[in-house]
């Protein structure tokens, strides 16, 4: 008979200092390689340069994996703080929450503009190595210190010696390699990463050395005396370029309306023949998946250059211009300054503050459509392209239409439908109630987005015939919105390799499930899956479906000073609101003064509310559908057990066996 382990008191592990990170380093931290925990540090050195302390950025890859990163900025403070009482330059390698980026709200930040906001930083680096030594030179004195056993063991601060006016930091690391797949980090990597930093930081000299096994050094230098416009140049390479690069900068001053002073960002933007790859910075953190600062850039680009097309009456007759046309063929890159970037994950691959979409678009916009008109050639060139790219387009899109036309069934009479005929930026957004239909029409975009409002809940159609499924209204309109018939049928595997079914006449690429965020909300997205999951398996399949995510709550946040005008926030759920409400004490905003609202429902949120956090692609949450084949027998018999009339009492002891995971929203 097997032993059940006691649950009591002494169950119960409280994970203190590092210990969480060197539990779960996933959760912190990349672990294919070190590569992220040194980028920790040399983005601290960045941090510097671009406060204007520091103007040498030196990084050493040590024979035995080793690292060190060298700077000449102002050197940690080494002091006791004023609460903890303990140096400040411990603090900063053993606690996860403490830094010079968080109190941005009185002015008395060390770094105004820094990588983010996590409280994190070095001290996931100190938790996932086997040693860091740390040397810092301040006030006319060396200061060093050594930590060891993944920041366990903390040696004593000790004075070294004078160093006259000299002042910067010197950190050696010495990664752990049984927390990464790769011991040592990937020289390339590190060449990338210290390149980009030179470009954003226009007379700072950036030096890697790699200590070769014959005892001598490899060292590359990089400085870019024009900055992003020398970089863009060289990342072009041979491509012929349509027009010459637009390189310029635009940051919000002390009275500006709606961003902190110092708030905006620099670029250069060019067009090529060829595809160029294109790169993006937020407070000098590469941002290699994107993310709303690019859609920023992309919304202004696309903005002035229409501008100026228009102006000239320069579209041909029956030509409508889209962003994809201008934008497909532009190259930048783009370096955004914010105050509060908010990142998705800990590594900050994707911005996802939904301000700076409008930050980068306005700083962008106006300026861009000035040099234009000061260079009208270029503009021309532009605006030729652009517009060549649009007919292509539409040109395609009439390919398509030909085959839809014969059999077409009459449109529903509620479904407002969008302007565009290419599938591959169309979406169907079906929405819960005529209340909330009203509210996604006025939120949309008439060229791409179509609303289908839907009268009460859907039919359970999990065991109904294909052929008996358009005697009710709801799927009648669904299908016939959607051009494609029911292809799954009860008692077949609808997901087999070899079904096949005719989606020529599918009018949409997205089909988006938007409901209200409750339990009658999540009755309609089960109804509405069952749907796809049993009679129109291939959308599912071909990556068509996707979940709509509003929020639940609304956080107004007051304005603090000239540097913050007041914020709107919004947070999906629960946990996002209590994750915001720490944020904001942290950047030391009362919690009385805000403000927490919750929606009742979509059509309780107006127009402008609706784009931003569900319809806008550049700031809404959608979740895709997926299809995995290896669960097909195991989602079959959850929605059999779910949705099939008799199975009354499986579904009750199911019910009984798995109650207590859920959390009731009551």
């Amino acid at each position: 008979m097997a032993v059940t382990p006691t649950y009591d008191e002494s169950s119960f592990r409280v994970l203190k200092g590092l210990e969480p990170v060197r539990e779960r380093p996933g959760m912190y931290t990349r672990t294919d390689s070190p590569a992220h925990i040194i980028q920790e540090v040399i983005d601290n050195s960045a941090d510097e340069a671009l406060g204007g302390h520091a103007k040498n950025l030196h990084v050493l890859l040590h024979l035995d994996g080793s690292i060190t990163v060298t700077d000449d900025g102002r050197g940690i403070p080494v002091g006791l703080h004023p609460d903890e009482k303990v140096p400040v330059v411990v603090l900063a390698f053993t606690r996860l929450h403490a830094g010079g980026k968080f109190d941005k709200s009185t002015g008395n930040s060390a770094y105004a503009f820094s990588g983010g906001l996590h409280g994190v930083g070095v001290a996931v680096t100190n938790a996932l190595s086997t040693r860091v030594s740390v040397e810092v030179r301040r006030e006319g004195k060396i200061w060093a210190i050594e930590f060891s056993g993944g920041g366990e063991h903390v040696g004593a601060l000790a004075e070294m010696g004078a160093c006259g006016r000299q002042s910067g930091t010197r950190v050696r690391v010495w990664p752990d390699p049984k927390y990464f797949d790769a011991p040592k980090v990937p020289p390339a990597e590190l060449e990338r990463l210290l390149r980009s930093k030179a470009v954003l930081l226009p007379g700072v000299k950036v030096r890697l050395d790699i200590e070769q096994a014959d005892g001598s050094v490899q060292s590359k230098t990089w400085s870019y005396p024009t900055g992003l416009a020398g970089y863009l140049t060289e990342q072009a390479g041979n491509a012929e370029a349509v027009a010459p690069l637009y390189a310029a900068e635009k940051y919000a001053d002390a009275d500006h309306a709606d961003f902190a002073a110092g708030e905006g960002a620099a670029w250069a933007i060019g067009w090529h023949v060829e595809p160029v790859a294109s790169e993006s910075f937020v407070n000098l953190i590469p941002t290699v998946a994107g993310g709303t600062h690019e859609s920023g850039l992309r919304a202004g680009a696309f903005e002035a250059v229409k501008s100026f097309i228009e102006h000239r009456a320069l579209l041909p007759r029956g030509v409508k211009l889209q962003q994809d046309d201008v934008c497909s063929r532009m190259a930048f890159v783009l370096s955004a300054r914010i105050l509060d970037p908010q990142f998705q994950g800990q590594v900050k691959e994707k911005l996802n503050s939904r301000e700076a979409v409008k930050l980068v678009s306005s700083m962008i916009r106006d300026p861009f459509e000035i040099w234009l008109n000061q260079h009208v050639e270029a503009g021309k060139a532009i605006a030729e392209l652009s517009i060549r790219q649009a007919l292509a387009r539409q040109k395609n899109a009439q390919k398509v239409e030909k085959r839809k036309q014969s059999g077409v069934a009459v449109l529903p009479g509620k479904l407002s439908d969008c302007e565009s005929t290419d599938i591959s930026e169309n979406e169907l957004f079906l929405v819960e109630g005529d209340s909330a239909g009203g509210s996604a029409k006025m939120a949309r975009n008439k060229e791409t987005q179509a609303i289908l409002p839907l009268r009460g809940k859907v039919l359970n159609s999990w065991e109904v015939e294909a052929g008996r499924l358009f005697a009710n209204n709801e799927i009648h309109d669904i299908a016939v919105a959607l051009g494609v018939d029911p292809h799954g049928s009860v008692g077949t595997d609808p997901h087999a390799a070899d079904a096949a079914p005719d989606l020529s006449n599918l009018r949409y690429g997205k089909v988006i499930i938007m409901s209200d965020a409750d339990v009658d909300g999540a009755h309609i997205q089960t109804l509405l899956l069952t749907l796809f999951y049993r009679h129109f398996p291939a959308l599912i399949r071909n990556g068509h479906v996707f979940i709509a995510q509003p929020p639940l709550y609304r956080i107004d946040v007051p304005a603090s000073g000239k540097k913050r005008p007041a914020r709107r926030l919004y947070a999906l759920d629960e946990g996002e609101l209590v994750a915001i409400r720490d944020r904001l004490v942290k950047e030391g905003i009362r919690e009385d003064a805000v403000e927490v609202g919750r929606f009742k429902g979509l059509g309780e949120m107006n127009p402008d509310q609706l784009r931003e956090t569900a319809m806008a692609a550049a700031t809404r949450r959608v979740l895709p559908v997926v299809d995995l084949p290896a669960a097909h027998e195991p989602t079959s018999k959850l929605f059999n057990l779910l949705m099939g009339k008799g199975e009354a009492s499986s579904r009750r002891a199911w019910m009984e066996e798995k109650g207590h995971l859920i959390e009731a929203d009551i």
